[in-house]
C-alpha cells in the first residue's frame, strides 16, 4: 500500500491511504464511513456536532524562536508552549494509526509567484472534500511533482485532556509556523482548516511585500479589467454587494495584493446558507449541488429538501464549493490593481454617512479599526447599539502586528491610485429601533457610482464628527440622505450618538501602535 510519506509524521499501519480523490469518490467514501447524507440536489450534508463555528478560545500560535518575535501577540494571537504542541502533534498522529487516512495536496494562492503548497491529512472524507473545494487543485503534472511546504492534520475525533495538554478544552487549533505544521483537533467545523491556512498566508505574504486581505474581489467584464475589493464583517453585505452579474468574481473571502495585482488565496467559496433563497442569492443557491459540502442545514428526512430558515442546529449553516460552480467566475483568479476599495459597515447608531471618500490616512485608520456594530440587546438598561471592531476586518486571522498590514495598505493605495470609500449599509434617520435600514437599491447605486468613477468627480462636504468627506450628490440616490444628520428628527440625539461612536473609535485605536498621522485621521469629536 502506498502511504505517500505520511509515516514521517508517525502515522503507522493505516487501514488505507487515499490521495486527491475526486469529489465523487470522496462523497462515496463519506457516505460509507460517516453519518453523512445526500441532499435532494446531490450535495453532501454533514452535521458538525458541538462545534458549529470557529472556536477562538481554542486557537493558538506556537511560541517558537524566530517566529515569536514577529507575532502581534494579544487576545487573538495567543501563545502556546512548544512542548505541549509536540505532545498534541504526537497524539494526533498516533490517533490516525490503523485508520483510514485521506490526503489532499493543493495550493494556497492563485498567483504562482506567491503560491504555498499545503498537504492536508484528514480523518474524515467529508473534510477532505471540503479542502479539495477550498484549496486550489493541482493539475496531474503538478501533483506528480508535488512537495508540501506546510502540513495540516485534522482529527476531529481526538478529544484532548486540557490538564494534560495545556488547552482550554477538548479541542485545539494550533499553528506551528516554524515546524510548518497546523493541527485541528477535536472540532469537526471545517472552517477551522480554511481559516488556519488563511492565517498562515497572512503571516507569510507581508514578509514578501504582499498584503493579505479578508475581503471579496470582483472585476468588470467590459474588458477594462477594473478590479474592486469589498471589506466588511458579518452582516454588512459583503457577499451580497460583491456578487454582481455584471462583474466577474475573483473570490469571495481571501485575497493577496502584490506588486502585480490581486489574487485569490483560495480555489473555492464557503458561503452562509441561513435564509438562503434562489431569488436573492442565485449563485450560491445554484452551487449547492453534487460536489459541494453542506454543514448543519436541516433537511426533510424523506425528501432531503433543505429548510434554509431552520436555525435549530446553528445560525452558522454553511456550504463549500469550488469557484467553478459560480457562473461568472474569473479564471485564473487574479486581477489588476484595484481601482476601487470599499469598506462596508452596518452602523446601528445611524450616524455614519451612506458613503464617504477616504484619504490614505483615513483608509488606514478605518482598515485597522474594522468597524461595524451590533443592535442593542434586550437586557434592561442597554439602549444603544454596541460597537464591534475587528482588526483589518479579520482580527483572528492576522498574526502580525496591525501596523504591518496598515502600512502595506497605505503604500499600495497610494502607489496605484486606488479610491477608497466607507459605505454604511446600516441605519439611517435614527439608531436601530428608531431609524430604518439603508435601502439595498440605494446602497447598490452608491456602489455602482464608486465603481464607475462617478463619485470621484462630484462635489464633497466635510461632516464635523468624523471628518469624513460626504458627496453632495450621487446618481439614483436621494441627496438628502447623504448627510446622515439631515434625516434625523432628533438632532440632539444624533449629536449624542455621533460623539459616543467617535469615542468608541478613539478608545479602540489606543490598542494599536500606529503612526500619529493615522490616529489623527480618526473621528474629530471625542
Amino acid at each position: 500500500m502506498q502511504t505517500f510519506g505520511i509515516e514521517k509524521h508517525g502515522i503507522k499501519n493505516p487501514l488505507k491511504v487515499e490521495r486527491n480523490l475526486s469529489p465523487a469518490l470522496l462523497t462515496e467514501e463519506a457516505l460509507k464511513t460517516e453519518p453523512a447524507r445526500l441532499m435532494d440536489t446531490g450535495a453532501l450534508l454533514v452535521e458538525t456536532g458541538a462545534y458549529t463555528g470557529r472556536s477562538p478560545k481554542d486557537r493558538f500560535i506556537v511560541d517558537e524562536k524566530g517566529v515569536s518575535e514577529k507575532i502581534g501577540w494579544g487576545s487573538e494571537n495567543k501563545k502556546f508552549p512548544k512542548d505541549k504542541f509536540e505532545l498534541i502533534y504526537k497524539k494526533a498522529c498516533e490517533y490516525l494509526c490503523g485508520k483510514n487516512v485521506y490526503i489532499f495536496d493543493g495550493f494556497a494562492g492563485a498567483d504562482p509567484k506567491y503560491r504555498v503548497s499545503v498537504r492536508v491529512i484528514n480523518e474524515y472524507a467529508s473534510e477532505n472534500l471540503f479542502m479539495n473545494n477550498m484549496l486550489i487543485r493541482p493539475t496531474e503534472k503538478e501533483l506528480k511533482s508535488f512537495k508540501e511546504d506546510y502540513t495540516l492534520i485534522a482529527v476531529p475525533g481526538l478529544k484532548l485532556d486540557p490538564k494534560e495538554c495545556g488547552t482550554n478544552s477538548e479541542a485545539a487549533i494550533l499553528l506551528s509556523l516554524k515546524s510548518k505544521i497546523i493541527l485541528v483537533v477535536g472540532s469537526k467545523y471545517a472552517g477551522e482548516m480554511k481559516k488556519s491556512v488563511f492565517s498562515l498566508m497572512n503571516y507569510l505574504l507581508p514578509q514578501k511585500g504582499v498584503l493579505g486581505m479578508h475581503c471579496s474581489a470582483n472585476m468588470a467584464l467590459d474588458g477594462s479589467g477594473d478590479t474592486a475589493l469589498f471589506f466588511g464583517l458579518s452582516g454588512t453585505g459583503k457577499t451580497t454587494l460583491s456578487a454582481d452579474p455584471k462583474r466577474g468574481l475573483i473570490g469571495d473571502d481571501e485575497h493577496g495584493w502584490s506588486d502585480d495585482g490581486i489574487f485569490n488565496i483560495e480555489g473555492g467559496c464557503y458561503a452562509k446558507c441561513i435564509d438562503l433563497s434562489k431569488e436573492h442569492e442565485p449563485e450560491i443557491y445554484g452551487a449547492i449541488r453534487f460536489g459541494a459540502l453542506v454543514e448543519n442545514v436541516v433537511v426533510d428526512p424523506v425528501k432531503r429538501t433543505p429548510d434554509y430558515a431552520d436555525r435549530s442546529l446553528t445560525e452558522n449553516t454553511r456550504v463549500s464549493y469550488p469557484i467553478d460552480f459560480i457562473p461568472n467566475k474569473v479564471v485564473p483568479s487574479v486581477g489588476k490593481h484595484p481601482k476601487t476599495v470599499i469598506f462596508l459597515t452596518a452602523d446601528a447608531f445611524g450616524v455614519l454617512p451612506p458613503v464617504a471618500k477616504l484619504t490614505k490616512e483615513q483608509a488606514m485608520f478605518y482598515f485597522v479599526s474594522g468597524y461595524t456594530s451590533k443592535v442593542a440587546g434586550t437586557e434592561r438598561g442597554i439602549t444603544d447599539p454596541v460597537s464591534t471592531f475587528s482588526t483589518c476586518f479579520g482580527a483572528p486571522f492576522m498574526p502580525l502586528p496591525s501596523a504591518v498590514y496598515a502600512k502595506l495598505l497605505g503604500e499600495k493605495i497610494e502607489k496605484h491610485g486606488s479610491s477608497v470609500y466607507l459605505i454604511n449599509t446600516g441605519w439611517t434617520g435614527g439608531a436601530y429601533g428608531v431609524g430604518k435600514r439603508m435601502s439595498l437599491p440605494a446602497t447598490r447605486a452608491i456602489v455602482t457610482a464608486a465603481l464607475d468613477g462617478t463619485l470621484a468627480s462630484v462635489e464633497y462636504e466635510t461632516e464635523p464628527f468624523f471628518g469624513l468627506a460626504i458627496p453632495k450628490t450621487c446618481p439614483n440616490v436621494d441627496s438628502n440622505i447623504l448627510n446622515p444628520k439631515n434625516v434625523w428628527t432628533d438632532k440632539a440625539e444624533y449629536d449624542r450618538l455621533a460623539k459616543k461612536l467617535a469615542g468608541d473609535f478613539a478608545e479602540n485605536i489606543k490598542k494599536y501602535d500606529l503612526d500619529a498621522a493615522i490616529v489623527a485621521a480618526g473621528p474629530k469629536a471625542q
